[in-house]
């Protein structure tokens, strides 16, 4: 804050409580997260969150998104809540939750820097990073992937593995994002099925399965065999040529919480410069379009995003889930 000359006459006490009767006064007390991250991005997140807000006391509690969310369920149920905020894998589940009338909304959050379509429009949650799923190959595989179309193709015959929609979170978004988006829709996962893909395990599973030869083409999440290709591992990443489904790992402030404004210094944080910054740092792909990506991968205008609507799929995913079902079981 800059003060004109006249205004040296203000004694030290009296700036020193204009100063401290603005919003950061107020950020401090107890927070409690429920995140999804892995434990040392948790961590880190919490230890650079603190530094700028050292009066702040945050704890955390992490798990599988579903893991939390049936934790939190419970907790609905019990009528007592106990995070202030949530840090998940997807929109979807936020989306719910917005629904449900359980998020608080901060109108205030500066998202000015961010392209449309990235964050809620009602400001209820904020996309933190870009988690994408495109096409990973073991590099002895004879045919070089560039679009989903190809792993329909006899060469990927018996040899292709991903995730299951029905176990993932991330694998139905990107389920719906590409039965939504490709010119021949559903018709695409019924392509595969005949051409003996497998959907079942998690995406290490899928990158273990490619890495070792047993499957020769995967879907997959980003940053697993970019990470993997760095230390050795035989296998490619490609982001293919009709764009790739994205979740975002949103951050939202419960309703519930019983430190809002400190709540949403933390979203503040996470949404700013230097939170997208540590995302990098964290080897993802921030949502903020003004930062680097990670080592490894092209640049942010060679990777296009498909098309998604986190309402629509909520609204979706029962029908999407059973169509997914009549085909791979």
């Amino acid at each position: 804050m800059r003060f004109k000359a006249s205004f040296s006459v203000l004694s030290a006490g009296l700036v020193a409580g204009l100063l401290l009767s603005g919003p950061a006064a107020a950020v401090e007390g107890k927070l409690v997260l429920y995140t999804s991250q892995p434990n040392t991005d948790a961590q880190q997140t919490i230890d650079a969150f603190k530094a700028k807000y050292p009066k702040v006391d945050i704890s955390f509690v992490r798990d599988g998104t579903p893991r939390v969310m049936a934790k939190l369920r419970a907790e609905f149920e019990a009528g007592a809540p106990q995070p202030d905020l949530l840090l998940i894998a997807d929109a979807v589940t936020m989306e719910g939750l917005k629904k449900e009338n359980r998020l608080l909304a901060h109108e205030k959050a500066d998202i000015s820097a961010y392209p449309a379509g990235i964050h809620d429009p009602a400001k209820f949650w904020f996309a933190t990073k870009l988690i994408t799923t495109g096409i990973v190959y073991n590099t002895k595989a004879p045919m070089k992937p560039a679009s989903w179309l190809d792993l329909t193709k006899p060469e990927a015959k018996n040899l292709l593995a991903m995730p299951s929609p029905l176990n993932s979170g991330a694998a139905m978004i990107h389920t719906i994002t590409l039965s939504s988006n490709l010119p021949t829709g559903w018709a695409f996962y019924e392509a595969l099925k005949a051409n003996g893909a497998l959907a079942a395990g998690s995406n290490g599973d899928i990158l273990r399965q490619v890495a070792t030869g047993e499957k020769l083409y995967g879907m997959i999440v980003d940053f697993m065999p970019i990470r993997e290709k760095a230390k050795g591992a035989p296998v490619e990443f490609v982001f293919p040529s009709e764009g790739v489904s994205a979740v975002s790992e949103p951050v939202a402030i419960l309703k519930t919480s019983k430190n809002p404004e400190a709540a949403k210094a933390f979203v503040d944080f996470l949404l700013s410069k230097d939170g997208q910054e540590l995302a990098l740092k964290q080897g993802y792909v921030a949502a903020h379009p003004d930062v680097a990506l990670p080592a490894g991968y092209p640049a942010r205008s060679a990777i296009k995003l498909m098309p998604f609507d986190a309402a629509k799929a909520l609204a979706d995913e029962a029908a999407a889930r059973k169509r997914f079902s009549a085909i791979f079981e």
